[in-house]
């Protein structure tokens, strides 16, 4: 008979915001400014122009080259999930000249769900630095009979099986949050996967899916309006645009804390003093007010960490989001 699922514990679901750590020691950006680049650093993306991670990095390119003294040009590789981006990352010259925008899917959930990767983003590249967050926020149609996340959570125990959310597609943040949360809270909510969590909003607002955990970018302006009722946030705070909605650890589900996060990421073998050049850098840009507000504008938060923690924050991401995969059973088809 197969085990019962360990329970998570808050150790296990890190909360991204804890990295959001001090300024960079003087002596590590001392030590920083040894390199510099010889030619323009490409700047991948996986995914196509237009989305937030997108958004984000050319927002950073542009404070990164006066710093660099070279042009940080953004270029979309995109398919399989974001992995054709990152292999050719991987494959890239370890020297300084090609960085990657990765992702919370694309560095420690992807690695569970393709069974077929050629490379380990743990092992084939070096981390640089964290770059920004978003939370993710619990939302139902006006329809379902609950004012609160507890009063949902009771619904939802009182009905297995009958209610449903909507994501964005198996794999993806919408979905994997989600099924984090269905873990923690002990309930069973039926999945319904769209292509693209757009359409899954839009159904959570006409009312064919009664819930949803998507992006706070996303869901707010609907929030807003009214549309769909806000129970939940993810983060380990209150966010600022939803003052009056608790986070899931003010809910007793702590351990359902989970943040989508973007990091910048070099080919594994990359020397140190190339990595601390970058990261000092990237700090740099991310404390800018004017990247603040950019990023707020598509819902992010700029985070940043050294490449040593981000290190650690990778391998602790990468074990809880195998657990979910494994334990929600969490496949591609």
């Amino acid at each position: 008979m197969e085990e019962p699922p360990m329970p998570f514990s808050r150790r296990r679901a890190l909360a991204l915001p804890a990295l959001a750590l001090a300024p960079l020691a003087l002596p590590f950006a001392a030590r920083a400014q040894g390199w510099a680049p010889t030619r323009p650093i490409r700047f991948v993306v996986p995914f196509a122009p237009g989305g937030a991670t997108d958004i984000v990095a050319r927002v950073l390119s542009e404070p990164m080259a006066e710093r660099l003294g070279q042009p940080v040009p953004v270029e979309n590789r995109t398919g399989a999930g974001g992995n054709v981006g990152v292999e050719n990352v991987v494959r890239s010259a370890p020297d300084g000249h090609t960085l990657l925008m990765g992702t919370t899917g694309t560095l420690t959930i992807n690695p569970h769900l393709y069974s077929n990767m050629s490379f380990n983003p743990l092992t084939d590249l070096a981390p640089v630095g964290l770059a920004f967050g978003t939370d993710h926020v619990l939302i139902v149609h006006p329809s379902v009979p609950a004012q609160t996340a507890q009063e949902f959570l009771a619904l939802a125990r009182a009905q297995p099986g009958r209610l449903s959310y909507g994501s964005g597609g198996n794999g993806t943040s919408t979905h994997t949050v989600a099924e984090l949360f269905k873990l923690v809270a002990r309930v069973d909510i039926q999945h319904v996967p769209y292509r693209g969590s757009a359409p899954a909003l839009n159904d959570t607002v006409a009312g064919n899916v009664q819930a949803m955990l998507d992006q706070i970018a996303s869901a707010l302006p609907m929030i807003q309006a009214g549309r769909v009722r806000a129970l939940a946030v993810t983060g380990a705070r209150r966010h600022p645009a939803l003052p009056n909605v608790p986070t899931v650890g003010e809910i007793g589900l702590a351990a359902a804390e989970a943040s989508s996060w973007g990091a910048v990421m070099a080919p594994a073998g990359t020397p140190a003093p190339v990595i601390e050049r970058v990261n000092a850098v990237l700090r740099e840009a991310l404390a800018l007010q004017a990247v603040k507000d950019r990023l707020a504008q598509v819902g992010a938060e700029a985070v940043t960490s050294t490449p040593q923690e981000l290190a650690a924050y990778l391998r602790a991401e990468t074990e809880k989001w195998g657990r979910v995969v494994r334990e929600a059973r969490i496949t591609l088809n």
